[in-house]
């Protein structure tokens, strides 16, 4: 199965709990510090922390989608 995911910077306030708890999934925007994705597509490996973190995010920034 395929685990795609995203984030509404709109929405991110730049906790930056994403990028610890997934952080080879998400890491702060240099510019603003709000989340950027660095896989879209996540591997199966890293799949489970990249859900820990979309339901860790305080705003709920985070989408995902299993395709």
């Amino acid at each position: 199965m395929t685990l795609k995911v995203s984030v509404d910077t709109s929405v991110c306030q730049g906790h930056a709990l994403c990028s610890w708890t997934a952080p080879g999934v998400f890491e702060p925007d240099d510019d603003d510090g709000h989340a950027r994705v660095l896989l879209p597509v996540v591997p199966d490996d890293l799949a489970e922390s990249a859900r820990r973190a979309a339901e860790g995010c305080p705003e709920g920034a985070i989408t995902i989608t299993d395709g």
